[in-house]
């Protein structure tokens, strides 16, 4: 099976150290952050966080429906953070319908 464009992102975000995972490492986080990618099957508390960070970085928040712990291959994670303009962008522009933009309002 082909890999999406997407998780090719993720790994190169990985690649240059341009991410985030986990709710408490990114709480930690000055600034610096363009995109913000959380598990679709997160709960309520995982998705009030990522609705914190998100209005915190004034940045978008793509929800995965996809196996989120397999593409940022770490077991519980539930919220990612990228760190790099260009791979965050591209990671929006990707088009993979595996990736929903959150639109409804903040808490």
């Amino acid at each position: 099976m082909a890999q999406s464009k997407v998780r090719s992102y993720i790994g190169f975000c990985f690649k240059s150290g341009k991410i985030t995972l986990g709710s408490s490492a990114i709480g930690t986080l000055k600034g610096g952050v363009f995109l913000l990618i959380l598990d679709g099957k997160a709960k309520k508390n995982s998705l009030r966080y990522a609705i914190k960070y998100k209005n915190k970085f004034s940045c978008p928040l793509l929800i995965c429906k996809d196996d989120f712990e397999e593409v940022v291959k770490k077991p519980l994670c539930r919220l990612a953070a990228v760190r790099d303009k260009s791979l965050a962008e591209a990671i929006l522009n990707s088009g993979d319908v595996s990736y929903e933009l959150y639109t409804e309002g903040g808490e």
